[in-house]
């Protein structure tokens, strides 16, 4: 079904399912799904064996598939990320909409999750139809006006073009870096994971598929959500 929501705030089941009361146990099995992952596990079984041990809940379940990571995964991760102040003269790739959907989701205060690996997700889900909102531009210019002061050389932007009003979205990306004086190359691609995986620049995803098969990954939202937005919702599961 489309989401026809005007913000990407909180799930109605978020508060309940994320409250402080909860949060060692979602921890401990955070850790539970690492350990078996990193054992070999097959990941749906895994996932269904702690959240079942648990009794966690859908989103819960979700926020834990997130979250995991083994040792291996969590070292290879660190190994290859590139730090924020080491940005200057690079070009940068981003994942447009693995950015973006997080930064609306922090303005719009959704839960963020901070995973075994350092990373920040939410727990949005985008179907084949994006629907921009009241917070989509604020959010672009944030990461716009970010990567400048970044002084990165070039950013490339990656967005899906099976997905629905990707076009427009570029318009908007492109008009806000023009805007800005940044040099931004926009791209609807069909298949954007795989040229993410073989970019040979810094890649700025939070995607595990992604950042564990490029040759560097940057922290970006991560980094954008607690210098910039420290008012955010966002939960500690790392632990």
């Amino acid at each position: 079904m489309p989401d026809r929501r005007t913000r990407r705030g909180p799930h109605p089941k978020d508060l309940s399912s994320f409250e402080e009361a909860t949060l060692s146990l979602l921890r401990q099995a955070v850790g539970d799904l690492s350990w078996l992952k990193g054992r070999g596990y097959s990941p749906k079984a895994a996932l269904k064996l702690v959240g079942d041990r648990h009794a966690l809940r859908d989103r819960q379940r979700k926020a834990l598939q997130r979250c995991a990571a083994s040792d291996e995964e969590c070292a290879g991760r660190a190994k290859r990320c590139v730090a924020i102040d080491a940005l200057a003269g690079e070009t940068v790739i981003v994942d447009g909409y693995n950015v973006i959907l997080t930064l609306e989701a922090a303005l719009s205060g959704g839960i963020l999750l901070l995973a075994r690996d350092g990373v920040l997700r939410d727990l949005a889900a985008l179907s084949a139809h994006y629907r921009r909102l009241a917070v989509t531009r604020p959010a672009v210019e944030l990461l716009v006006r970010a990567l400048a002061e970044s002084k990165v050389a070039r950013v490339e932007c990656l967005l899906d073009r099976p997905i629905s009003n990707s076009a427009r979205l570029k318009n908007v990306i492109e008009e806000i870096a023009a805007a800005a004086g940044a040099t931004w190359d926009v791209r609807l691609s069909a298949r954007t994971d795989r040229d993410l995986k073989i970019s040979p620049h810094v890649v700025a995803s939070a995607d595990s598929a992604v950042i564990d098969a490029c040759d560097r990954w940057v922290n970006l939202a991560r980094w954008l959500v607690e210098t910039h937005l420290p008012e955010a919702w966002m939960v500690d599961l790392s632990m």
